[in-house]
């Protein structure tokens, strides 16, 4: 079985190991008839024709600039970023097998047999956050009324803020897709027109303490989908280094091992192959990869030149609070 943990050790650019990945892979899954490993083969290529040919990048992050720009003149007191990514290779790789073993476990959990390969398939077809930009807002105390909570009135803005998204991206070209009943919105401050867009991970309680706004736009110009997350700065950080941070490296690897004992060895090709590249995507040795202009001692210091880790980044804008002095309104 190929995984791309054999492909990290060779002093490769990100390119030249996706392609190596690339055809590889898909020899091996033509002489076995491997549906799944060929699907693998196209999502791999939609990673590297994104980062081999971006032209369109420049025309959609002017879209998503003329939005910054409108929250710039109607927000001056608050403070927001915004910041673009096109899922890194790592992250990518965990996802697709993640998506795989958390499908066959459901499944047959459920049923007691397996899926059949063309539902399979068609799990495997929705990605639509290959192409993600995130909005991270900020209240500065000093623009709060007496007796306001920040929390509160952060929340309150981005639900603003969620509610003239949706028609903003739409006139410039975007269309929203519907979020097919995915965490529904039960929030009183979504309007009604634009809740089935939204899938909302604030108003419910969840275990991981995972907070965000999340909407998918497909770009009618470039022909690609993206995804759009609104948070808070409080959101943000805990999502990125508190304990919503992917549930923790331990916590995740329990649970997978939970779902390996769970499902019969060797009966289904699918959930042990995706299930084995995903747990040693999990033990890589950071310090010990040779990838081009990558090296790190841990995941705190990387400095990920090359989009392996982290992702490329490809907008960042950042806006500070203005009239720091002056009494709000």
């Amino acid at each position: 079985m190929i995984t791309l943990n054999d492909y990290l050790y060779s002093g490769d650019t990100v390119f030249r190991i996706i392609q190596k990945y690339i055809e590889d892979l898909r020899k091996e899954a033509k002489e076995t008839r491997n549906e799944v490993d060929m699907m693998h083969c196209n999502f791999l290529v939609q990673i590297l024709e994104l980062l081999e040919h971006n032209e369109f990048l420049t025309v959609q992050s002017q879209k998503i600039r003329d939005f910054y720009m409108y929250m710039a003149k109607e927000y001056p007191y608050l403070a927001f970023t915004f910041k673009g990514r096109i899922k890194s290779l790592i992250r990518a790789e965990e996802k697709f097998n993640g998506y795989i073993v958390e499908y066959i476990y459901d499944y047959y959990m459920k049923n007691r047999k397996f899926p059949p390969v063309s539902d399979l398939k068609n799990k495997l077809s929705c990605f639509r956050d290959i192409i993600a930009y995130r909005i991270v807002i900020s209240m500065p105390k000093c623009h709060l009324k007496q007796g306001e909570d920040k929390d509160e009135q952060e929340i309150k803005i981005l639900y603003e803020i969620a509610n003239i998204l949706l028609g903003f991206l739409e006139e410039r070209g975007f269309t929203a897709e519907p979020a097919r009943g995915v965490a529904v919105s039960h929030s009183k401050l979504l309007n009604d027109d634009v809740r089935p867009y939204y899938r909302e991970y604030i108003s419910d309680d969840k275990s991981s303490e995972y907070q965000s706004l999340h909407i998918t736009f497909f770009d009618n110009i470039a022909r690609c989908f993206m995804e759009v997350q609104l948070r808070t700065k409080t959101m943000d950080d805990n999502a990125e280094i508190g304990p919503a941070n992917h549930l923790g490296y331990e916590k995740k690897q329990e649970h997978e091992r939970a779902r390996r004992d769970m499902i019969p060895k060797c009966e289904c090709i699918y959930f042990d192959e995706a299930y084995e590249r995903g747990m040693k995507l999990q033990q890589l040795e950071l310090s010990k990869l040779d990838v081009n202009m990558f090296a790190a001692v841990n995941n705190s210091l990387i400095n990920d030149g090359c989009g392996l880790y982290r992702g490329r980044q490809i907008l960042p804008y950042e806006h500070l609070s203005r009239f720091q002095n002056d009494v709000r309104f």
